[in-house]
């Protein structure tokens, strides 16, 4: 990925290369400003790589139109953003109905309230973002990023903004539901002990991605 910039463009990832499995965990780790959430965003293809492609089942999602990368977030992608990104005039059960919604899904509320419940919040789904805690805001997202069963889950440094403790629940929450329900999940993580739970673990360094053969070693 390259940024064109006044002083040069600058190339933030390159020859990055990996393939992923259907229902694999796999952490993406690296020190700040690595290129992390920018390989997230080109795999939820918000954003078009300079070269190359990205294929999700077959499918070349660099060469589809705007219209055509929003039906593929819609129905294959969850994404869980460090910083939330709840819809504030929108209830906890209304940011997890959403994408239901979008989809024209029937019972959507009801699958939501469902889901609510699995991340311990049903006493809570008529409050809105700003009434909730940063780790109640963070179980809400990762309910909307899993309640139409995403085939992909993108979590991008989803334990950021809180606190350890509640980070710690927040992760074993993540992994628990995307075991549940037998998604592919792609983490990008500064935290090695967090990275050291997925199956696969790849470490980005200089715009580089490199295997962490160690880690399958020991895993």
């Amino acid at each position: 990925m390259t940024y064109p910039l006044e002083a040069g463009p600058l190339d933030v990832l390159s020859g990055v290369n990996m393939n992923i499995a259907d229902g694999e965990t796999v952490a993406i780790v690296g020190p700040s400003g690595s290129g992390k959430t920018t390989l997230l965003i080109l795999l939820a293809g918000l954003e078009q790589p300079a070269a190359g492609t990205i294929e999700f089942d077959g499918v070349n999602i660099t060469a589809l139109d705007a219209d055509a990368l929003a039906d593929i977030r819609r129905d294959t992608l969850g994404i869980v953003f460090q910083s939330f990104h709840l819809v504030p005039s929108l209830t906890a059960l209304g940011n997890v109905a959403l994408p239901l919604e979008i989809a024209g899904r029937e019972r959507a509320r009801e699958h939501a309230r469902q889901l609510l419940a699995r991340v311990g919040l049903a006493e809570r789904a008529l409050h809105y973002p700003s009434q909730l805690s940063g780790g109640e805001q963070q179980r809400v997202a990762i309910a909307r990023a899993l309640v139409h069963t995403p085939k992909i889950v993108l979590a991008d440094e989803p334990t950021g903004n809180l606190d350890l403790r509640t980070g710690a629940t927040i992760i074993d929450l993540l992994f628990q539901l995307n075991a549940a329900s037998g998604s592919t999940m792609i983490m990008v993580t500064h935290d090695d002990a967090i990275a050291r739970r997925c199956q696969t673990v790849y470490r980005l360094n200089d715009g580089r991605l490199i295997k962490d053969e160690s880690h399958a070693l020991s895993a």
